[in-house]
């Protein structure tokens, strides 16, 4: 059995959460874990000196309970999906002995033992007046007060600005494109790697059974 992890961030509203669902229903054995599962209770959330919570900081996630359950998916990935009631299947893409975990989320990349486990990275990126059209449309509980916007930016700039300090081979990707295109791209770099991925593990089991083999000529050779 394969494991491979796939990492889906950029900022609010980029559109991680789209390609991240697309993706696990073309990829074979995929399931995607969403940050925005572990935020903390508002009610513990970090301030801002002007009072606003800070949701877009590591502090203001359960970091450890997202951390658990990709450890859980690594020790036993069917089991994992079947808690979770994400029946195994064959799809469209991907061999049937990988499994595929996709993390999706705005601060993937600035976790550091998150971070060193993705084998592909990927970052979607907008210009500030889309991310403010698309956030603005959205209904949130609770309400963000005024100008709470414009005090986004600068801290995903300073998240953007560690991120790529800490974490290398990051795919960088333009969210305005059309979706179908975001995701034929991503995926047929996915399907590239997994194809790797499983012509290593056949030229492995060659050598292991030539290997074998050898092994038995040996033997018979002795007796």
């Amino acid at each position: 059995m394969r494991k491979r992890i796939i990492g889906i961030g950029g900022m609010t509203n980029g559109g991680k959460t789209t390609l991240s669902k697309s993706l696990q229903e073309l990829l074979h054995n995929s399931l995607v874990i969403s940050q925005d599962n572990v935020f903390k209770d508002d009610s513990v959330a970090p301030a801002d000196v002007n009072g606003f919570k800070q949701y877009d900081t590591l502090d203001a996630l359960h970091m450890d309970r997202m951390m658990a359950d990709i450890g859980s998916w690594q020790e036993d990935p069917q089991s994992f999906m079947t808690s979770r009631d994400h029946a195994l299947k064959a799809t469209a893409s991907g061999p049937s002995n990988v499994f595929v975990l996709i993390v999706e989320g705005s601060l993937i990349f600035n976790h550091g033992p998150l971070n060193t486990l993705f084998n592909k990275r990927y970052f979607l990126q907008i210009p500030y007046e889309i991310f403010k059209e698309r956030r603005s449309s959205r209904v949130y509980v609770p309400p963000y007060p005024p100008g709470y916007f414009d005090g986004y930016v600068p801290m995903y700039l300073k998240n953007r600005k560690a991120m790529k300090e800490t974490a290398n081979n990051i795919v960088f990707l333009d969210g305005t494109q059309k979706s179908e295109m975001l995701l034929s791209t991503v995926l047929a770099d996915i399907q590239e790697m997994l194809m790797v991925t499983q012509k290593m593990s056949c030229h492995l089991r060659d050598f292991e059974d030539h290997d074998f083999q050898q092994s038995a000529v040996f033997s018979a050779s002795i007796l």
